[in-house]
């Protein structure tokens, strides 16, 4: 029987419930990591930034690296295909930014970045992902700053890379590996394959973090006793229920919770969103940033078509004060949305978009890799 683990260490850095928040383009911002952290312990990781727009002094990329006053362990999620630009990055957040935990992202399924062969197609080049990995560990290594990647099982079911990023990863003094069960084709669609992320454990020595599926903190306990994995890596589940990461703190100590909030508790827990987004935005765009998060809140709770559309224009604490008060605070929570997706599921894709001759060669050294300055998109 596998032990659940109560904490997780990467590096020098302990983490006090094993579980870390997956990096969700215009999702965990600052405000956003606070909200979660204030529900219980993890690891917050920031929205993916560019090693390249990093280095380059891009403006969308410094604005992105913002940090709450309360967070005491920066965390960030950091995309690139150049070791070079790469090991400048990591210098610059550790040097720069006092950040205490570098993840690297190989898992991004969007095609705009798979055809220049970043995200989740770069771990077919075997010899390239050995250089990103080694060439940011040595530049975090003065700073006793662990490095992690993210990945997918691979590009389809015919072009799996996990098990030799796995074996790369630990050859190459990363702390730990994260592994979404799904394949880049599939993206976010059908189910995740947790029986990928046991071979996984099986298959290294370094932490193994599980991603996929995990809807409630029950699916985080069955991924952990199902996988051996060290820990939990949480994304979609928790869209409209920070509250989640209470559940999860709970539940990695050995208390069997299910928070089930009344629509009062969710419009308290709205407001306090809304309220940190504005601290660090500024309320217009701050209010502007919170209409995406509205149908999560709301998913199954009764509230009228007029309220969620005018919810959904909303421009200032105020104007959300009065639309929530139509709001019936004694509603009880829609259970038969527990352990259901949220989030983007959509389509498995026809065929993963690479460059030209990306499947001719598994070593990719010396590749001029070029990924755009400003690109966000999450994995």
């Amino acid at each position: 029987m596998t032990v659940v683990p109560a904490s997780l260490s990467l590096g020098s850095l302990r983490v006090e419930t094993p579980v870390v928040l997956a990096p969700m383009a215009g999702i965990t911002n600052a405000a956003y990591r606070r909200l979660c952290a204030e529900q219980g312990a993890g690891l917050y990781v920031s929205e993916m930034i560019t090693s390249r727009g990093l280095v380059e002094g891009d403006e969308v990329t410094k604005k992105m690296l913002v940090f709450d006053e309360l967070e005491t362990v920066r965390s960030v999620q950091l995309y690139g295909t150049d070791p070079v630009y790469i090991a400048k990055a990591v210098e610059i957040l550790c040097a720069d930014h006092g950040v205490a935990h570098v993840d690297l992202n190989f898992g991004c399924p969007v095609p705009k970045v798979t055809r220049k062969g970043g995200g989740g197609a770069l771990p077919w080049k075997r010899g390239l992902l050995g250089e990103i990995l080694t060439s940011a560990v040595a530049a975090a290594a003065p700073y006793d700053v662990p490095v992690t990647m993210k990945t997918r099982k691979g590009l389809d079911d015919e072009h799996l890379t996990y098990l030799d990023a796995g074996r790369i990863a630990q050859e190459t003094g990363v702390a730990a590996i994260a592994l979404h069960g799904r394949t880049v084709q599939q993206a976010y669609s059908g189910e995740a394959d947790w029986d990928a992320i046991a071979a996984l454990v099986d298959h290294v020595d370094i932490p193994v973090l599980g991603n996929g599926d995990i809807w409630e903190a029950s699916d985080a306990l069955r991924m952990v006793e199902h996988t051996g994995a060290a820990g939990v890596v949480v994304g979609r589940g928790c869209l409209g229920r920070p509250w989640l990461f209470r559940d999860l703190a709970a539940a990695f100590h050995g208390e069997d919770v299910a928070t089930l909030p009344t629509l009062g508790e969710v419009k308290a827990m709205m407001r306090r969103h809304a309220e940190l987004l504005s601290e660090h935005m500024g309320q217009e765009r701050g209010c502007k940033e919170f209409r995406k998060h509205i149908t999560w809140y709301l998913k199954g709770f009764p509230a009228g078509g007029e309220l969620r559309h005018q919810l959904a224009l909303v421009d200032s604490l105020a104007s959300l004060d009065a639309l929530l008060d139509g709001l019936d605070d004694d509603a009880p929570f829609p259970e038969r949305e527990l352990g259901t997706p949220r989030g983007r599921q959509g389509a498995p894709r026809k065929k993963v978009v690479l460059p030209d001759g990306w499947l001719d060669d598994t070593d990719g050294r010396g590749a001029q890799l070029r990924e755009d300055a400003d690109e966000t998109t999450g994995g």
